[in-house]
């Protein structure tokens, strides 16, 4: 892989997230601490998430920079990771917000019988050893006409990994009713440089 294995969304999966964690909010689209690359994110979550308050569900949040947009959009977020040491930094920076934070599995994660509007996941779903099965757990925790925001890619040129957004379609439609695909490689301010890689968004309602 040609990126950096402190990217979550490139990392392997048996990675020390708790050790990672400090300079996590590095990478541009991590901590979104550029105006420019804060804003595009700011600019698409308006546009994927509903019109009104929502209960959203951040599955594997990492320190909690969507999650924050989110919140400062209206929305009442509850947050998971299955490190400590990030859930630790999303509390510290959602303090004083209507968020929840939780350390936990993003496969399972520890909600009990909650359900939410929204079920937000970036970078993530590929690296679970059951992607159609953490899918069809999820959607157990959708409100009826709820809807997946799942931003995904893949990464790589010798030995790419990653999931191609026409599987990560296949997977959903078991389960949703209306999945569509935005291209992101293409758009520099997300990520606050340059990328070749695939990357996109499926908004799927149920």
């Amino acid at each position: 892989m040609t990126r950096k294995n402190t990217h979550r969304d490139a990392g392997a999966p048996e990675a020390d997230w708790d050790a990672l964690a400090a300079g996590f909010d590095d990478e541009p689209d991590h901590g979104l601490r550029d105006p420019e690359v804060r804003a595009a994110w700011a600019d698409r979550l308006r546009a994927w998430l509903p019109g009104h308050r929502a209960d959203l569900l951040d599955l594997g949040c990492g320190t909690g920079s969507l999650a924050l947009l989110a919140v400062e959009q209206g929305h009442r977020v509850t947050a998971v990771d299955r490190s400590p040491a990030m859930a630790e930094r999303a509390r510290a920076k959602l303090a004083g917000h209507p968020a929840e934070i939780l350390c936990g599995d993003a496969a399972a994660p520890p909600v009990g019988e909650r359900r939410f509007d929204v079920i937000l996941v970036r970078h993530v779903l590929w690296a679970l050893p059951d992607p159609a099965g953490a899918l069809r757990h999820w959607r157990g925790l959708l409100r009826p006409g709820g809807r997946f925001v799942l931003v995904e890619g893949v990464w790589g040129t010798l030995t790419p990994v990653g999931i191609p957004a026409a599987r990560l379609t296949a997977l959903l439609e078991p389960t949703a009713r209306a999945v569509r695909v935005e291209q992101l490689s293409g758009h520099r301010a997300l990520w606050g440089k340059e990328v070749d890689d695939e990357r996109y968004a499926v908004v799927a309602t149920v």
